[in-house]
């Protein structure tokens, strides 16, 4: 590791373990989602519209929940037969 990334990898140990955690995001962000379109905020808060309208289509009884095992279950037969 040159310097330059020790220095800055010493300061981010002195980070609190939610800083270090949102440093982590945001690194990741800039390194993995490219193509995402938006900030990790802007994204967050896209995903907490998506589970609002979801649980309000739930609770108008436009939708229905099935079990973690019987979701799992349907993805495995979706997906064997790649």
């Amino acid at each position: 590791m040159n310097t330059h990334v020790t220095s800055i990898f010493e300061e981010a140990r002195k980070l609190t373990p939610q800083e270090r955690e949102e440093l982590l995001a945001r690194l990741r962000h800039e390194f993995e989602d490219e193509g995402a379109d938006g900030t990790p905020e802007e994204i967050e808060a896209a995903w907490m519209a998506e589970v609002e309208r979801r649980i309000a289509a739930f609770e108008r009884g436009a939708t229905t929940c099935i079990s973690h095992a019987e979701g799992m279950a349907e993805l495995r037969k979706l997906t064997s037969g790649r």
